[in-house]
């Protein structure tokens, strides 16, 4: 279970290789459901030039735009200031802070891969966001 928030509102950072698939469908999903409840980072360890044209497609079938979203590298800033990470396939270049709350997220990775393969990893994602929101105690807005 994630730890209590530290802040007024919780922060949550979603790490994966490229920060061009997983991670920034799990973001868009956080900040459309939570709004402003939650504040969310995504970020990779070795981040793509581009976020995967099939994820942006996949997302906008579900009325989310992120074809203005970049990938962005993984700091140890974004680490120290997130209540929970949330690895996505990463392995061991997160680094680890006493008092954070690490959750490791198995999902495959949509990278190469067509919209008909990225469909079920989306709704997987979105439905860890929701389990995610009611672990936190925010309320989901759609």
């Amino acid at each position: 279970m994630p730890s209590a928030p530290t802040a007024d509102r919780p922060s949550v950072l979603f790490v994966c290789v490229h920060n061009a698939g997983r991670s920034q469908m799990a973001a868009a999903f956080l900040t459309h459901l939570a709004g402003d409840a939650v504040e969310v980072r995504s970020a990779g360890s070795a981040p793509a030039d581009t976020v995967n044209p099939a994820v942006v497609a996949a997302m906008s079938e579900v009325g989310i735009d992120i074809s203005a979203e970049t990938p962005k590298i993984l700091t140890t800033e974004a680490v120290q200031a997130s209540d929970v990470v949330i690895t996505m396939g990463c392995g061991d270049t997160c680094p680890v802070f006493p008092g954070k709350t690490y959750l490791d997220w198995q999902l495959d990775d949509p990278a190469g891969q067509g919209i008909d393969a990225v469909r079920p990893i989306r709704d997987e994602i979105e439905h860890r966001i929701r389990t995610l929101l009611a672990d936190l105690g925010a309320q989901a807005g759609a």
